[in-house]
């Protein structure tokens, strides 16, 4: 194995060593981080990293990977790096901060003029501020508590907030999905599993109306159709292909929705522990394009995932992540019986 492959490699497992002390957690999520951070396609064009890590002696006891991601820059015409996949083990801040110094000063060397901390993207996911012991969705980081005051020491600041969603499935809510998607249907609205669409149409698709609808979406990059077919490679290893939809008016889309069933494949518990009902939840993304909100379709291809994961046996969902001042989306949360179950935050630290 290359060095290169093997410094990787011990970056990525590092994860591991930090959430030891948890009842419950997610492995890391190596193949892809790997894929990411090497450049290989779809990747290799967007993203410039490089990775950081503090040691004592030959241990790692904190890691970074600076990102300049050029498609962002374009988009938002913003000189903006991200560091990601921040870990550290406790008691190290004077490590963290030196560390933190060395990431932005190799974000500054290359124009950028601010560095961000718990994006949503590829590699990273915001920081949750409150609920530590639960096991959170596969997608949301499972962060310790003293992270934040290690961030704050390293010279970051609260940029946004963020809340978390959780619905606990009853019949009354049941009947109020199936009444949501009938209401859509009535007026010609088409909701399509993807895994029946071909899969270049339904690329291409989704990739139209994911990129509109999320246009201005604060920190949202648009995704490549390269990006999606891979998302979709992915999807066709589990049941993802049918509880992915787009919504179809006339025969052109208006609506997507990416969505993974409740699961805890994969999940590390220590003995005695078990995964909760409450904790089995599946990850949840929805895009409506602009001339068609405010119809309910939104509401219908939630409804159309739901109603699968519980036929599956699913006794609680998720809404997944909304920014603390998207109420569009925290009124749809709310419509589909949600309630706020966490909180999160995404840090910024000014380079100039």
């Amino acid at each position: 194995m290359p060095a290169e492959e093997q410094a990787l490699g011990e970056f990525t497992r590092f994860h591991d060593r930090v959430y030891e002390y948890r009842a419950a957690r997610w492995p890391a999520s190596q193949r892809h981080q790997l894929r990411v951070l090497s450049g290989k396609p779809p990747y290799d064009t967007r993203l410039a990293s490089q990775c950081f890590v503090a040691r004592d002696g030959d241990a790692i006891v904190a890691r970074a990977a600076a990102v300049v991601d050029h498609h962002y820059i374009a988009h938002w015409n913003e000189p903006l790096g991200h560091l990601v996949m921040f870990e550290a083990l406790p008691g190290r801040g004077a490590a963290v901060k030196m560390m933190v110094d060395a990431a932005c000063e190799w974000l500054r060397d290359r124009g950028m003029t601010a560095a961000r901390a718990g994006a949503t993207g590829l590699l990273d996911s915001p920081f949750v501020i409150d609920e530590y012991e639960l096991l959170p969705p596969v997608i949301l980081r499972q962060n310790p508590g003293y992270y934040h005051a290690m961030l704050k020491d390293a010279g970051f600041e609260t940029e946004r907030g963020w809340v978390d969603y959780k619905i606990e499935v009853t019949p009354a809510l049941v009947a109020r999905y199936q009444s949501m998607l009938e209401a859509v249907q009535r007026v010609g609205i088409v909701i399509r599993p993807v895994k029946d669409l071909p899969a270049d149409l339904r690329v291409q698709h989704f990739t139209r109306v994911w990129n509109h609808a999320f246009a201005r979406h604060w920190g949202m990059t648009p995704r490549t159709d390269a990006e999606v077919a891979a998302m979709f490679r992915g999807f066709a290893n589990g049941s993802g292909l049918e509880t992915t939809v787009i919504a179809y008016r006339d025969e052109e889309p208006v609506g997507v929705l990416n969505a993974l069933r409740p699961s805890s494949d994969g999940v590390i518990v220590a003995p005695g522990r078990g995964v909760r009902e409450a904790e089995k939840l599946n990850w949840l993304g929805i895009g409506v394009h602009q001339s068609a909100r405010g119809r309910g379709v939104n509401l219908a291809m939630a409804s159309y995932a739901f109603l699968e994961f519980i036929r599956q046996g699913a006794k609680y969902l998720s809404y997944t992540l909304v920014l603390d001042d998207n109420w569009p989306s925290r009124r749809t949360a709310e419509k589909l019986g949600a309630k706020v179950c966490a909180n999160y935050v995404t840090y910024r630290r000014e380079l100039r």
